[in-house]
Parts: C-alpha cells; structure tokens; sequence
C-alpha cells in the first residue's frame, strides 16, 4: 500500500556498494535508504526507473534553472544529456545518466565533467524480516576537479540531498513497482 510515511534516512555510504572506493579523494559522499514494502521489485534497474519517473515537479523546474547557470560557464547541461540518450544504446544510459556498472542488486550511474565526476549507487538488500520488502539505498559520490567544482557543489549540495529524499518519499507515496510474482491473479 502507498506511503507517505515511510522514513527516508541518511545512512552511512554503503560499503558494499561499488561507489563506496571509487575515488581516491570524495568532496561529498552521502546516502539516504528507505525501507521497501513486501511484494516492491527487487531490481534496482527498474527502482531507479520508478524512481526518476515519479520525481515531483519541483525537481524539473530546479533542474531547469541549473541548466541556464552552468551553461554559461560550459558545464554539461541535463538538456544536452537527455539527447544523449536517445543516441545513445537503450543500455547506456538512463535519462541524463551514463549507466556505469549494473549487478543484480546495484546499478551505477553518474557523469563526468570538467568540473568534477559523480557517480550515483542504486542499491537493493535483502531484508531478513519476511514481512518487509529490503531497503533500496540511494549514495552519490563527488569528485570534483577545480575550484569551479568544489564552487558548484557548495551550491547545489543542500539541494541534492532535498531532491533524493523527496523522489524516494515521493515514489513510497505512489507505490513501489511489484515483483512480478506478486502481481500475478
């Protein structure tokens, strides 16, 4: 049943995820988990689709004002990325992120830019409650490159961290996708 009071909790980085050693030096580092429901899909492929597919509104209208700053000073813009991904092998990308690495309980994704590289950790566990569904755990790593990096990220940190809590409290709300075993007549 849909959520909205499902706790979104900052975390520890997890170790292991693929995130977790990535780079050698980190300027931001951070991870929020949120406890699925019994019966939620498993596959942090399709988490993340949910998740993007579901963000508020908000987050495209700050998304949109992002992209008018930074292209002034010749960063990537999420206008430019997303035409990237209708180039780009269905694989290869997700939206705006390059795909870096997939398992079965994690999918990394990020970019890399002049002022900095992230990648970002969609990480299913298991729980060994039979009446709950696992924790899906959302980590971002930062790597910045140049004082323009560490410059934007100052900026634009506080509202990252807004942006994951309120997509995964938004997507608790709308209801998680099912297993397909859980859907079944």
């Amino acid at each position: 049943m849909p959520s909205e009071l499902t706790p979104v909790k900052p975390v520890a980085l997890p170790t292991q995820s693929a995130v977790a050693a990535i780079y050698e030096s980190t300027n931001l580092a951070d991870a929020f988990a949120i406890q699925l429901p019994l019966g939620t899909c498993s596959d942090p492929d399709v988490l993340w689709r949910f998740l993007i597919a579901q963000q508020p509104a908000w987050i495209g209208w700050l998304t949109n004002i992002r992209d008018a700053i930074v292209a002034s000073f010749g960063l990537k813009t999420a206008k430019h990325l997303a035409t990237l991904s209708g180039e780009a092998n269905a694989d290869d990308r997700i939206g705006i992120f390059k795909v870096y690495g997939r398992s079965e309980s994690e999918i990394v994704l990020g970019e890399d830019d002049k002022h900095l590289d992230f990648r970002l950790s969609v990480l299913h566990t298991p729980d060994l409650s039979p009446t709950r569904g696992g924790q899906l755990t959302v980590s971002t790593v930062v790597h910045c490159h140049s004082l323009l990096g560490r410059a934007y990220l100052s900026v634009i940190a506080p509202f990252h961290r807004q942006v994951v809590k309120a997509s995964l409290r938004r997507a608790a709300h709308v209801g998680w996708p099912k297993t397909a075993a859980s859907v079944l007549p």
